[in-house]
C-alpha cells in the first residue's frame, strides 16, 4: 500500500531531493510488484533525464515516475528498514541521494470502554478569597469546564450531568435557570435545570451528527428576579460514537486505462464519506479491494491506496481483446480498517480497458481481383477486405489504404467505407482497352494513429489487385474537329468541297464501315456522302448570307458505326468563306427632303456595299447622262470614300417628289456598280430651312403600328364604358332593395310603424278618435316584418326590444294600447329624450283609421273622460292641459 508522500519545498528551487531523509509507513506485509512510495526529485530545468537507483536494488526498485516497488515478498521486521534511493543526470553524471525509512504499521489494540467513554471531571470554584481584615467578598464570574456527553446514550432519563451553585445560595434563596439551544431555544427541552438545586440534566439521547456540541448559559437571580451572579457559558460537547458505516458517493464507479498499461498506472479514485467525527477513529476510513472479476491473467491486477482511495495497476497484461472490462468490489472500513470494532460499505468500481492501436489491419487475401469497363470513371471495380482486433470504429481500428505501385498515372483511388473499413477501389480516369487491357496494382493497408511502442507486429499490410479493362463499342472521332476549309463564295452547287472522314477506336471489335450523315446545316448548302464522308454543295454559298459569322460557315455531321450497342460521333466543319465582288453598292437614304431653293439645298447621302474590302468603298458617285434633266437640275460632289452630297444646280426648282437616279460605282477588281433611285421632296421652306409642307413624300395613309394604336384606344375605350354601365345597373340594384316594398292590399290600421316625418296627417281637420280601434278581422300576418326601413331612413341607436303585444287588443281598451306604449318607451334604455325628433315608419297610403289630429274633435271630446292624462306623465302634461279638468 501506498505511504504518504512528502510535502517538503524550498523556497528556492534547487535541483535533487526535497528532503535528506523519507520516512514512510507501510503494511508488515509486502508483495512483490506492490508499490511503496513515492519520492520527489526537484528539477530545475525541467529537461533533465534522470534515472533513478535504489542501494537494495534485490528488495527495492525505483520506477522512472518515482515510485518505489517491492521486488519480492517478505515480511518487515518490527524495526525500521533503511535503504538509499540515488538519481543520476544521463547527460552530466551528477548523482543526488535520498535515505527512506519504512516503519510497519503497528498493531491495532482497541482502546477499553473505559477509555473511551472517560467523561472529565468538572470542577467548581466555589472557596472564597480571603484578604486583611475585616473579611470581603471578591467579585467574580463562574469559570465552568466543557461537559463531554455521549451520544446515542441509553438513560435513564433525565440523566444528572452536573450541579450548578453559588456561594451566595448559604444567605439567599436563589432561583436557578438555563437559555440557548437545547435549552429554552429550538431544539427545546433537551436540557432541563432544577431551580432550587441547581441540577442540570439531559432528557433524552443525543445526536452528535445533529448537533455536535451545545452553548448554554446559566442564571442564577434571587425570589424578586434580581441578578445574583454573572451569567456563565456552559459548554456541553457531545461524544462521537462510531454509529454511521463508511458511505460512497457512488455505488457505481466507472474508470479506464488503457491496455498494455505499464505497473503503477493510475486509473481511477473512489470516494466514502462517515458521518461521524473525522478527527476520531470513528470517521478514519480505509479501503481495500475485496475482489476483483474476472481474475484473469491474474487476480491482482490492481490494488487501492487504503487512505486516499485510488486505484492504481499492480501487474502487466492488460488486453482489451481478451477482456474489455473489469469490476472490483471496494470496501471502505471505519476506525482505520480495524475489522473487528470497524463499521463498513461496499461499492463496485468498473474499470473498462480501452483500446490502443496493437494490433494492424491484415488483409483477408494476397490478391484481389476486379474489372472495369472502358472509360468508366466513378466506379467501384474491387472491393478490399480487413480484418483489425481492434475496437471498431476507433481510430486504430480505422483503416487508411495506398497505393504503393502499378498505376503510375493515377486513374484509381481507393476509398474507406466508413461501416465496413473495407477499400474501395475506385476509377477516376478514364482508361482505354486499346491502350491498356490489365492494371495490377499494389495496396498498403495501415490505421489511422501509429501502433502502441512494443508492439512486434509490422505496421501495415500489402496486398495486390488485378483490374481486367473489358472492351466496349466507343463513338467514332473525327479527325481534325473541327475542320477548317477556306473557300471563295460563290461556289456553284454540286461542286466538292473536302471529304469529312472519322476515325473507329475499336480496332479489336469486328464491324463494318462508318456511315456518315448530314446533322445540322443551316443554310442547307451541303450534303455528305453516307460511304466516304465527300462533302459537296447543294446550293451556291454567299459570305453575304445571314447564316454566316464573321466569314464562317459552320456545319455538323454525325458517323455512326454498327456495333452493339450502335455508337456515333459528331464533327464539325467550318467554312470560311473568301469574298467576291458579287454586291453593287446602294444608297442610303432612299428618301429625302430639299428646298425649293439653291440655298440650303444639300443632301447628304451614304453609298452601302454588302461586299469588304477591297470589293467596296471608296465609291464614285456620278448622275447618268439621261433624261438630260437630271444633270440639268442637279449635281453631286463626294466628300469622303464612302459619302457624298446632292445638290440643286438650278436656283429654282418646283416643289414637288423627284426620282434622281444615282450611279454608285464600288473599287472591287472587276468593278461592280448600279443605279439606285433616290426619292426627293423638294418643299417651300422656311428661314430655318425646314419644311413647310405638310404633305408626305409617300401617299396619304397610316402604317400598321398606327392603326393598332388607334384599335387599342378604342377598345379600351368600349372597356371602361361597359364597366360604368354594369356599376350603375348594380347602384340601381342595391338601391332598390334597400326600398320599402308595400303591398297596398295590406292592412295597417293594428300596427304602430317607425317613419322618419313628423307631423299631421293629410286629413288633420277632421278628427275620428273611433279610427283608432282596432278591427277584430285583421289577421296578425298584416303585421309588418321587423327591420324593414324606408330608404331616407338613418338609424343612430340599435333597434330597441319592445315589450311583446297581442296582435289585436280590444277595440274599446286604446287606454290600456296607450299605457303599454308608455311602458315600453320609459323602460327603453334607447329612448330619445323627450324633446327630441320621434322616430316612426313608414305606414303606407290610404289609411283607414285617418288622421290622430281627430283628437282635437268635439264631437268625440265630450264623450269621454280625459282626467287620466294626468296619471301618465310629463310626456301628455299637454294632452292633460288640452282635455282634462272639466268643461274649462
Amino acid at each position: 500500500q501506498a505511504p504518504i508522500k512528502a510535502t517538503c519545498e524550498d523556497l528556492s528551487c534547487k535541483t535533487g531531493f526535497p528532503e535528506d531523509v523519507h520516512s514512510a509507513v507501510v503494511s508488515r506485509s509486502v508483495h512483490g510488484g506492490q508499490p511503496l512510495l513515492n519520492v520527489r526529485f526537484r528539477s530545475c530545468d525541467g529537461n533533465k533525464k534522470i534515472h533513478f537507483g535504489s542501494s537494495e536494488p534485490e528488495d527495492f526498485r525505483v520506477g522512472e515516475d518515482g515510485v518505489v516497488y517491492a521486488e519480492r515478498s517478505f515480511q518487515l521486521s518490527a524495526e525500521p528498514t533503511e535503504f538509499v534511493v540515488s538519481a543520476q543526470d544521463k547527460e552530466t553524471q551528477q548523482e543526488w541521494q535520498m535515505r527512506v525509512k519504512l516503519t510497519p504499521e503497528p498493531n491495532f489494540t482497541g482502546a477499553s470502554e473505559k477509555d473511551q467513554r472517560k467523561i472529565e471531571e468538572i470542577l467548581f470554584p466555589w472557596q472564597q478569597y480571603k484578604h486583611s481584615s475585616p473579611l470581603k467578598r471578591q467579585k467574580r464570574d463562574w469559570v465552568i469546564p466543557p461537559i463531554n456527553l455521549p451520544e446515542n446514550s441509553k438513560g435513564p432519563f433525565p440523566q444528572e450531568l452536573v450541579r450548578i451553585r453559588s456561594d451566595r445560595d448559604k444567605s439567599l434563596s436563589l432561583r436557578y435557570s438555563v437559555t440557548g439551544p437545547g435549552a429554552d431555544q429550538p431544539p427545546t427541552g433537551i436540557f432541563i435545570i432544577n431551580p432550587i438545586s441547581g441540577q442540570l440534566s439531559v432528557t433524552k439521547p443525543l445526536d452528535r451528527e445533529q448537533i455536535a456540541s451545545f452553548h448554554l448559559r446559566a442564571h442564577a437571580v434571587d425570589v424578586n428576579g434580581n441578578q445574583v451572579e454573572n451569567p456563565i457559558d456552559i459548554v456541553i460537547n457531545v461524544i462521537d460514537m462510531n454509529d454511521n458505516r463508511p458511505e460512497f458517493l457512488h455505488q457505481v464507479w466507472n474508470g479506464t486505462v488503457p491496455e498494455g498499461s505499464k505497473p503503477g498506472t493510475y486509473v481511477m479514485t473512489v470516494t466514502a464519506i462517515d458521518a461521524d467525527d473525522p478527527n476520531a477513529q470513528n470517521g478514519m476510513l480505509r479501503y481495500r479491494i475485496l475482489s476483483q472479476a474476472p481474475s484473469s491473467p491474474s487476480p491482482n491486477m490492481f490494488t487501492i491506496n487504503n487512505e486516499t482511495g485510488d486505484i492504481i495497476t499492480v501487474a502487466a497484461g492488460l488486453d482489451r481483446e481478451k477482456v474489455q472490462q473489469y469490476t472490483l468490489i471496494i470496501q471502505a472500513t471505519d476506525m482505520e480498517g480495524n475489522p473487528t470494532y470497524g463499521l463498513s460499505n461496499t461499492a463496485t468500481a468498473v474499470i473498462a480497458v480501452t483500446d490502443v492501436n496493437d494490433n494492424p489491419p491484415e488483409f483477408t487475401a494476397m490478391t484481389f481481383y476486379g474489372e472495369v469497363p472502358e472509360n468508366r470513371v466513378d466506379v467501384i471495380v474491387a472491393n478490399l477486405t480487413v480484418t483489425d482486433k481492434d475496437q471498431p470504429h476507433t481510430p486504430a481500428w480505422n483503416a487508411l489504404y495506398r497505393m504503393t505501385g502499378g498505376d503510375p498515372t493515377g486513374r484509381f483511388t481507393i476509398l474507406t467505407d466508413p461501416n465496413s473499413n473495407d477499400g474501395l477501389v475506385t476509377v477516376v480516369k478514364p482508361i482505354d482497352f486499346e491502350t491498356n487491357r490489365m492494371f495490377v496494382l499494389t495496396v498498403a493497408a495501415e490505421n489511422q494513429v501509429p501502433l502502441a511502442k512494443g508492439i512486434q507486429h509490422p505496421p501495415q499490410s500489402t496486398a495486390t489487385v488485378s483490374i481486367t479493362v473489358i472492351d466496349v463499342n466507343e463513338s467514332p472521332y473525327f479527325v481534325p474537329n473541327p475542320k477548317l476549309v477556306r473557300q471563295e463564295e460563290g461556289l456553284l452547287a454540286g461542286s466538292v468541297l473536302t471529304t469529312f472522314t472519322a476515325q473507329d477506336p475499336d480496332r479489336y471489335m469486328q464491324q463494318t464501315s462508318l456511315r456518315y450523315s448530314k446533322l445540322s446545316d443551316p443554310a442547307n448548302w451541303l450534303k455528305i456522302d453516307p460511304v466516304n464522308g465527300q462533302v459537296t454543295t447543294t446550293a451556291v454559298l454567299d459570305r453575304e448570307s445571314i447564316y454566316v459569322q464573321n466569314n464562317m460557315y459552320n456545319a455538323t455531321f454525325l458517323a455512326s458505326d454498327n456495333g452493339i450497342p450502335p455508337m456515333s460521333g459528331t464533327g464539325t466543319l467550318q467554312i470560311y468563306l473568301l469574298d467576291i465582288n458579287d454586291n453593287a453598292p446602294q444608297v442610303h437614304p432612299k428618301e429625302a427632303t430639299t428646298c425649293e431653293t439653291l440655298q440650303p439645298n444639300a443632301i447628304n447621302i451614304t453609298a452601302v456595299d454588302p461586299d469588304i474590302d477591297p470589293n467596296a468603298g471608296p465609291f464614285a458617285f456620278e448622275l447618268p447622262d439621261t433624261p438630260a434633266s437630271i444633270k440639268r437640275n442637279w449635281t453631286i460632289v463626294r466628300i469622303s470614300g464612302d459619302h457624298a452630297q446632292l445638290s440643286l444646280r438650278i436656283r429654282f426648282l418646283e416643289a414637288g417628289i423627284y426620282d434622281v437616279p444615282i450611279v454608285i460605282t464600288d473599287s472591287g477588281n472587276p468593278h461592280a456598280s448600279s443605279t439606285s433611285l433616290l426619292k426627293v421632296k423638294v418643299c417651300q421652306c422656311d428661314l430655318n430651312g425646314d419644311c413647310t409642307d405638310v404633305d408626305r413624300i409617300v401617299g396619304a395613309g397610316l402604317g400598321t403600328g398606327a392603326i393598332i394604336a388607334i384599335l387599342l384606344c378604342i377598345i379600351i375605350l368600349l372597356i371602361l364604358v361597359l364597366m360604368f354601365v354594369v356599376w350603375m345597373k348594380r347602384r340601381d340594384k342595391e338601391r332598390q332593395a334597400k326600398q320599402l316594398l308595400i303591398d297596398p292590399e295590406d292592412d295597417v290600421r293594428d300596427n304602430i310603424l317607425k317613419y322618419d316625418e313628423e307631423g299631421g296627417g293629410e286629413e288633420d281637420q277632421d278628427y275620428d278618435l273611433s279610427q283608432l280601434q282596432q278591427p277584430d278581422t285583421v289577421e296578425p300576418d298584416a303585421i309588418k316584418p321587423v327591420g324593414i326601413r324606408r330608404l331616407d331612413e338613418r338609424p343612430i341607436h340599435a333597434e330597441p326590444q319592445y315589450p311583446v303585444r297581442s296582435a289585436a287588443p280590444h277595440p274599446g281598451d286604446i287606454g290600456d294600447f296607450i299605457n303599454e306604449g308608455l311602458k315600453a318607451a320609459d323602460n327603453d334604455p334607447t329612448a330619445p329624450p323627450y324633446d327630441s325628433l320621434l322616430v316612426f315608419d313608414y305606414e303606407g297610403s290610404g289609411s283607414t283609421a285617418g288622421s290622430l289630429s281627430s283628437l282635437n274633435s268635439s264631437s268625440s271630446g265630450g264623450e269621454q273622460d280625459y282626467d287620466y292624462l294626468n296619471d301618465w306623465g310629463p310626456r301628455f302634461k299637454k294632452l292633460a292641459d288640452m282635455y282634462g279638468g272639466g268643461d274649462d
